[in-house]
């Protein structure tokens, strides 16, 4: 088995200046409630979009499908694969245990994933994703799931340190309204969330989002509800031979915007670097003494 590589909703994205008006009005119905949006029947789906059946068959054929079922068919397998649970995960796996290192197939995998979701990542985005991270005027939230909370870790580590006014919501959701408190239309809110996705943070990438803030989202190549939420969206392919997700190709993005953000505040975060060093020096931190 390989990881799907293009979702019905990018070939939607990538169809749309081919696209008539009534059938772009309808793929605008089908993005806005993705995937479900497109599992109603195609009468009720023609009607929500004020377009006539015969254009749901169109476009359907348009993004390289036999028909209206055989689109419905690849949302349906869509929204399997984001249910899995981890053991069927592994299953789906399941390959020939001698053709390979185990090291060596897995890491072909995570290749795979990095180059399909470098191939299909908007640079633009990236750039000005890069310059919300790199403005201090703009307080930063950052938050992950129970999986991606490490990522959110990793993010949050070097953007404290290249950077002030950082913040990471705590484990609990509990807390934090009290973190919405203090976030309006200057903040930026960074939720990292890939497939069994948490309602809780949805719940908080909506809450930010009705308070002005800008939210930006990592998740996978299907995509986390709080998509709706979300000014930004990185998608990242996940799939590995495992009962769980890869998030390398996300790790990837992610690696790669702090670089840039450092680079852009390079005599700043200079000065803060050295500024930590010193402290780490003056306690003798990481020196092995008493």
């Amino acid at each position: 088995m390989t990881p799907t590589t293009k979702l019905v909703k990018q070939q939607i994205q990538e169809e749309m200046e081919a696209l008539t008006p009534s059938e772009r009005q309808l793929a605008s119905i089908l993005l806005q409630d993705y995937p479900m949006g497109g599992l109603q029947s195609i009468t009720k789906l023609a009607n929500a979009a004020s377009v006539s059946t015969p254009t749901v068959i169109r476009m359907a054929r348009k993004l390289g499908f036999d028909g209206f079922p055989a689109l419905q068919d690849a949302l349906r397998d869509e929204v399997a694969a984001q249910i899995k649970k981890p053991i069927a995960k592994r299953d789906a796996w399941v390959v020939d245990e001698g053709a390979e290192h185990p090291l060596t197939r897995f890491a072909q995998t995570a290749w795979t994933n990095m180059r399909h979701t470098l191939d299909r990542i908007d640079t633009g985005m990236f750039d000005a994703v890069a310059t919300l991270l790199a403005d201090t005027a703009r307080p930063l939230y950052v938050v992950g799931g129970r999986i991606t909370r490490s990522n959110a870790d990793y993010l949050y580590n070097h953007m404290q340190i290249i950077r002030p006014n950082v913040t990471m919501l705590g484990n609990s959701a509990n807390v934090w309204p009290q973190y919405l408190l203090d976030m309006d239309e200057a903040s930026v809110l960074v939720i990292f969330d890939i497939r069994r996705y948490e309602a809780h943070l949805a719940k908080l990438a909506q809450i930010a989002s009705e308070r002005g803030v800008t939210v930006v989202l990592f998740t996978d190549q299907w995509g986390s509800p709080i998509a709706r939420s979300a000014r930004h969206t990185f998608n990242s392919l996940v799939e590995a031979p495992s009962s769980w997700d890869s998030t390398l190709a996300l790790m990837l993005i992610v690696e790669a915007l702090i670089a840039e953000v450092q680079d852009a505040r390079w005599e700043q975060s200079k000065e803060r670097i050295e500024e930590l060093e010193a402290m780490f020096s003056s306690t003798r931190l990481f020196r092995g003494q008493g």
